[in-house]
């Protein structure tokens, strides 16, 4: 077990049950949506959109991941996070520089780790597009390790997103191709700073094998040097409650859950949205949220924190 600074620590029970389990609900979006609907390129509806889901969604959640561009400091303004709900705040501009095949990231300009700490936000989240074989693996390695510094210097603690991509432009990954990454992306950066992975189903969606589904879950485990949360992926709810059961089951210690919840929601009119996330919404997280409390790894299994009485001497 790991010990962990106060403030990592103090972030992480923000995020969580007190059983230690994380149901995220993810609103980080920001591209994908505004091509989802033309409306959303005008910043205010986007923000609108966001808000209406936070206002019904967030209080089934164990904490809420937003952008700082059009959603986290208004979702503050307007007070529609639930006291009880941690706060996640993306660094990452949309999308990724370099070549399809040799992916670079990208913070957002104007934003930074000491300003989502000053903000008040329980985690800081990074998004990477990584494939530890591309020619640009190094570089987003060394750029994993940075945030990870920056993020201990302000005690704020870093949830990393590592998305898998293919090496040949012509094709996307095979199953067996996507769990090799995915588990050795897990290996390669937690180590770097990282205090809770954000992880894709280590198999391509029309994988069907749930014995392998649970031996691909297993492996992510064992390569994780920390506790790590599956992000849904745009996979429809019915599936992702499947991969969720099988991967709490694996040693997942909870989801970052957005369209599998939500995504009906986009194209509807203000009022059938609302009733759309008040209804089918909430049944839809409320249940992932019941299902990661009962089956989840509490991340309380991999850290612990002290603080003796001088602590503050030297913090």
């Amino acid at each position: 077990m790991k010990n962990l600074t106060i403030g990592k620590y103090y972030g992480l029970q923000h995020l969580s049950t007190k059983r230690g389990t994380i149901t995220c609900l993810a609103l980080d979006h920001r591209q994908n949506l505004r091509k989802a609907n033309p409306l959303f390129m005008e910043d205010g509806e986007l923000s609108r959109f966001k808000l209406d889901v936070i206002a019904a969604l967030a209080s089934k959640a164990t904490a809420v991941l937003l952008d700082p561009e059009v959603s986290a400091a208004h979702a503050i303004a307007v007070n529609a996070i639930p006291n009880h709900v941690g706060l996640v705040v993306a660094v990452e501009s949309t999308g990724y520089g370099g070549e399809a095949t040799a992916r670079k990231a990208q913070i957002i300009p104007g934003w930074s780790v000491e300003k989502a700490k000053r903000m008040g936000a329980a985690a800081l989240k990074l998004l990477v597009y990584y494939h530890p074989d591309s020619p640009t693996a190094g570089e987003i390695e060394a750029f994993t390790h940075d945030i990870g510094e920056q993020c201990k210097q302000y005690d704020l603690a870093l949830m990393l997103e590592p998305l898998s991509y293919s090496l040949d432009e012509t094709r996307k990954l095979t199953s067996s191709e996507k769990r090799y990454v995915v588990v050795e992306t897990a290996r390669r950066l937690t180590p770097l700073g990282v205090d809770v992975l954000k992880a894709e189903f280590p198999l391509e969606n029309g994988e069907k094998d749930e014995i392998l589904w649970q031996q691909a879950c297993q492996d992510v485990s064992a390569a994780s040097e920390v506790p790590w949360i599956l992000l849904s992926a745009a996979v429809d709810y019915e599936t992702f409650i499947r991969q969720v059961t099988v991967a709490c089951n694996a040693g997942a210690s909870g989801i970052a859950v957005g369209r599998a919840v939500w995504k009906e929601a986009v194209t509807m009119t203000a009022d059938e949205r609302i009733n759309f996330l008040n209804t089918t919404g909430r049944r839809r997280l409320s249940r992932l949220t019941s299902l990661c409390h009962a089956l989840a790894r509490p991340w309380t299994e991999f850290y612990n924190a002290e603080a003796d009485f001088s602590w503050h001497k030297t913090y």
